[in-house]
């Protein structure tokens, strides 16, 4: 793959291949990314990414949520401004990166009480150490667990390398089978979200429900925007 330019993904147009779920297999190479970055141009000579069918939703996806045995990505929340902030933030420096806005801070606060009144049951919360995510999980679920590796690599411009670093640190986070009962929460970014599945998560706030095999694979059942959980929990 050559260097990709650090750009947003284009969206799904209507009329685009729909894929029911989707299955990620150990062994099976990952989708090549749909040049992933937040802020920034489309770029050309890309594809656009299938669009995504939930294969759980409504009551059917509260229950198995209930049950436990489920990774849910979220993005962050929706920031003050969209633009690629990785080459000059500094982790510990929040002032150096885009915030979360009122729109975020009310959307977190949201999900989070959707998830109190659904009653899904939340083990690990894992998160960037970027602040509009841990201020995300912090704000949804009042704890997290700051990690690396779901950071983004400090370039413009991702390189083969980097994407493939991206993929994977997100990868064993995403197979990795939740403590019994439980859900596993990851609040993490557009980029390395696309590295691995070839799905740009968007809006900001967005989750995606992936259950994982127990065998190094995983499948994609479900994406919630941030409204809909309070749409569920009514």
């Amino acid at each position: 793959m050559k260097a990709v330019k650090a750009a947003r993904a284009v969206k799904a147009v209507e009329g685009a291949t729909t894929t029911p779920g989707r299955v990620f297999s150990p062994g099976v190479p990952a989708p090549v990314p749909a040049v992933p970055a937040e802020g920034g141009e489309g770029v050309e000579g890309y594809a656009e990414p299938a669009a995504f069918q939930d294969t759980l939703s409504g009551a059917a996806l509260v229950s198995a949520l209930r049950e436990g045995g489920y990774v849910i990505f979220f993005r962050h929340a929706q920031t003050e401004v969209d633009y690629a902030d990785q080459v000059f933030a500094r982790m510990g420096h929040c002032a150096t990166q885009r915030m979360l806005g009122e729109e975020g801070w009310q959307q977190a606060r949201a999900i989070g009480q959707a998830f109190e009144t659904l009653a899904i049951p939340v083990g690990e919360v894992y998160s960037s150490e970027y602040c509009r995510a841990w201020q995300t999980a912090d704000l949804a679920f009042g704890r997290y667990e700051k990690l690396a590796a779901l950071n983004f690599p400090p370039s413009s411009d991702y390189t083969e390398a980097q994407i493939a670093e991206m993929r994977n640190n997100l990868t064993p986070l995403l197979t990795a089978v939740p403590a019994t009962g439980t859900n596993t929460v990851i609040v993490g970014h557009d980029d390395l979200f696309d590295a691995v599945t070839g799905i740009y998560p968007e809006p900001q706030g967005i989750a995606y429900i992936v259950k994982p095999d127990g065998q190094g694979g995983f499948e994609i059942v479900a994406n919630v925007e941030s409204e809909e959980w309070m749409q569920l929990a009514q």
